[in-house]
């Protein structure tokens, strides 16, 4: 029996018990999971085996990792073209073994340009285009139930902080940091690989259904159920920016504080393994927040959500100057993991409100570019700071004041598909 026989034997199967949406989240949810080998909570563990091994300081890691980060968001744009020209099945098909090819790159590094082109690999794979493809596959089966939907996809990210840092610890103690990358490089292809082949369907429409598991389509009808801007459109409205900006500054901050928290907790005088296990602290806060976050999405004004996403994340900042023990620890813990939340449901979810789905792959990429190039900034700060200052406190601090000031505008944004949206009702 062929690939494409067992995948239409299973959606016929699921199909009937439920709205085979939640099968396409259950595999975007895997997804965000084993883009873990990415994300700046795992590149934490390796900062200091790495430092020892290769002789490297922190801020020349930071300087690699920013640099790469940055070559790797430039490419996301036309990862997005992809998505829109194949879809995410074949794109995600392709990309899951290209990152576990990376993760072997990364752990065979032996010097400072090595170690920026695995970092390459590691973020426009799986901090990037991974994310990009589950994101655009949700956004396309669910659109009144959006906000939820993307929520519990993002649970997969805090099944990746919860498991992925204590994880790449133990590997790192048993078989050191270079083969740890083989391990989670495995980890990631045998998790999500077969779903992908097995289950995805790009669009609802593909198989005769329309998001959020409503009526079926009448004949003639698949085109005009799609509606949105092009990129084009889009980057002619003043919205995109405030987004893009607001966007920015959400992914330079979590980012930064991903990277460095086992090193700003060591620095106030904590145990690095505390520090590690903090991550499933904020994994558990994250669990519970997700799916509020995109319940309030579903429900309130787009405008005053993304404002108040911003002000948590300027929280968050001033929490991490404040940690001095286990309790300052775990309190900071908490906001960090509402902050991940609200970054992780937001990413997914303000592209396709403001500007629609039909090219959403093209406007994600570029959307996500300028996110990325915000994370492949986010370390630079902190690591120049320690270096400058000695600790991390001055510079949290005045970093804060970033989103606080992207809030400002966010308060005032429509989203420009509201319109097609209601011309399209209209015929």
């Amino acid at each position: 029996m062929s690939i494409d026989a067992v995948r239409r034997h299973l959606f016929a199967g699921l199909q009937r018990r439920a709205f085979y949406g939640w099968s396409m989240l259950g595999v975007a949810g895997i997804g965000i999971f084993a883009s873990g080998p990415g994300q700046s909570h795992t590149f934490s563990v390796f900062i200091v085996p790495i430092s020892e091994d290769l002789g490297l300081t922190g801020t020349e890691i930071a300087s690699a990792y920013g640099f790469a980060t940055l070559v790797a968001a430039l490419a996301l744009p036309y990862m997005g073209r992809l998505v829109d020209r194949h879809g995410p099945r074949r794109m995600l098909a392709v990309v899951v073994p290209l990152l576990a090819i990376a993760c072997l790159v990364f752990g065979a590094a032996s010097g400072l340009i090595w170690l920026a082109i695995g970092f390459a690999l590691l973020r426009f794979l799986g901090q990037g285009s991974m994310m990009l493809n589950c994101a655009n596959l949700v956004a396309q089966w669910f659109q009144a139930k959006r906000g939820f939907a993307l929520g519990l996809m993002a649970l997969g990210f805090s099944v990746s902080m919860a498991v992925h840092p204590p994880l790449a610890q133990w590997l790192i103690e048993t078989v050191g940091w270079r083969q740890a990358w083989l391990w989670l490089g495995l980890l990631s292809l045998a998790l999500l690989l077969p779903p992908v082949l097995l289950l995805v369907y790009d669009r609802p429409e593909h198989v005769g259904l329309r998001p959020d598991g409503e009526a079926a389509l009448q004949d003639g009808q698949q085109t005009a159920a799609i509606v949105g801007l092009t990129l084009a459109e889009a980057l002619r409205t003043p919205v995109f920016y405030v987004l893009a900006a607001g966007m920015f500054a959400m992914s330079m901050l979590v980012t930064a504080l991903h990277f460095f928290q086992v090193t700003i907790f060591t620095s106030n005088g904590l145990d690095s393994s505390l520090a590690a296990r903090v991550f499933s602290v904020s994994a558990l806060a994250m669990l519970v927040a997700m799916p509020v976050v995109g319940r309030l999405l579903d429900r309130l004004q787009t405008r005053y959500m993304f404002a108040a996403g911003l002000v948590v994340t300027a929280g968050s900042l001033l929490a991490a100057s404040l940690v001095e023990s286990v309790t300052t620890a775990v309190l900071y813990a908490i906001l960090f993991g509402v902050n991940n939340a609200v970054t992780m449901t937001y990413f997914g979810y303000m592209w396709p409100r403001f500007f629609g789905r039909l090219h959403l792959g093209s406007i994600q990429g570029t959307g996500q570019m300028i996110g990325v190039v915000g994370a492949s900034l986010g370390p630079l700060p902190l690591g120049i700071g320690v270096d400058l200052l000695g600790g991390f406190d001055q510079t949290l601090v005045a970093l804060s004041v970033l989103p606080l000031v992207c809030a400002v505008p966010a308060l005032f944004v429509r989203a420009p598909v509201d319109a097609l949206q209601a011309a399209a009702a209209g015929r």
